[in-house]
């Protein structure tokens, strides 16, 4: 255990790299956390992580900022969020020994996230070196999600949101520039289409895309090299097209599962980004993994 020593936490915890304070952050007590959170002004550990890739500047980047002792203010989240201008900030709180988690995108909350939910893990086993191989995160409307650590890999296991049929939303084809074969909805519309091509070169409308009543809208189709594809994009919250998305295999596992009728998945998204996921239906829940890497280390001064 660190002792806390009043008169060091303004002179050698202040010149502490973010990388090192937050090795010694873990260490201390709750108590500790408070104390020292008083007497310095916020500065949250920062981190940026590219997931489900394995190299820098693929995959999708995610902002992880480690909290102290409490919840700032939503508001303050949010313009955190919006200052990063990532697709998703996640937020995490460590009570005793759980954690908290708390996903925001440039302009809103949102009730589940994969990559921000891949990143504070990430962050949590190879930047402070929390020992073990699985963490769970208590969330604030999706339950309990975990991250277990395979190898290289990190798997998520998230609620499975298999669709449901639905009507067709208004000037479909002038949003999307094609006609999908099958229509569905869970949290977000999933329109179906024939072949990768028409996945990879669609071009959507996303001012028309504003006026679905939805989060967002996940296009796939069978893959040429693997079982899947898909592309999501979320213009009502604030994002035009996430890089990759693991929220949206939430639903696309379950369909695709049933359909190839297999349990084991391999998927690919086809952003400019682009990223790759391994993934498991498993009743009510799916198995998503993918590899993560480290872009930046830092500090947020608010």
């Amino acid at each position: 255990m660190i002792e806390y020593n009043a008169e060091r936490s303004h002179s050698s915890l202040g010149y502490m790299t973010p990388h090192e304070f937050v090795k010694e952050y873990v260490a201390m007590s709750q108590e500790q956390r408070l104390r020292l959170n008083m007497e310095k002004e916020m500065k949250i550990p920062y981190y940026q992580v590219d997931v489900f890739t394995d190299r820098l500047f693929k995959g999708n980047p995610a902002g992880v900022c480690l909290l102290m002792s409490g919840w700032p203010a939503d508001e303050l989240m949010q313009q955190i969020a919006f200052e990063n201008n990532l697709s998703e900030t996640a937020f995490v709180l460590r009570q005793g020994g759980s954690f908290e988690l708390r996903w925001f995108t440039p302009t809103i909350e949102v009730d589940l996230c994969g990559h921000a939910t891949v990143a504070p893990a990430h962050v949590l086993f190879k930047e402070t070196g929390l020992d073990g191989n699985l963490i769970e995160f208590t969330t604030k409307s999706s339950g309990i999600v975990s991250v277990e650590r395979k190898g290289d890999r990190l798997i998520l296991d998230f609620p499975s949101r298999p669709p449901v049929t639905c009507e067709t939303p208004r000037e479909l084809e002038e949003t999307l520039g094609n006609k999908p074969v099958e229509i569905w909805r869970s949290r977000d519309y999933l329109m179906v289409f024939d072949n990768e091509d028409e996945i990879r070169n669609m071009n959507p409308d996303l001012v028309r895309m504003l006026n679905w009543d939805c989060l967002g809208v996940i296009v796939t189709a069978p893959g040429k090299t693997v079982d899947f594809v898909s592309r999501f994009f979320a213009p009502r919250a604030g994002v035009n097209e996430d890089p990759v998305t693991g929220s949206s295999h939430s639903t696309l596992i379950p369909y695709w599962a049933k359909r190839l009728k297999k349990t084991e998945l391999h998927a690919v998204q086809l952003s400019s980004r682009g990223g790759e996921l391994f993934c498991q239906d498993a009743g009510d829940r799916v198995k998503i993994g993918g590899n993560s890497v480290t872009y930046s280390r830092g500090e947020i001064n608010v």
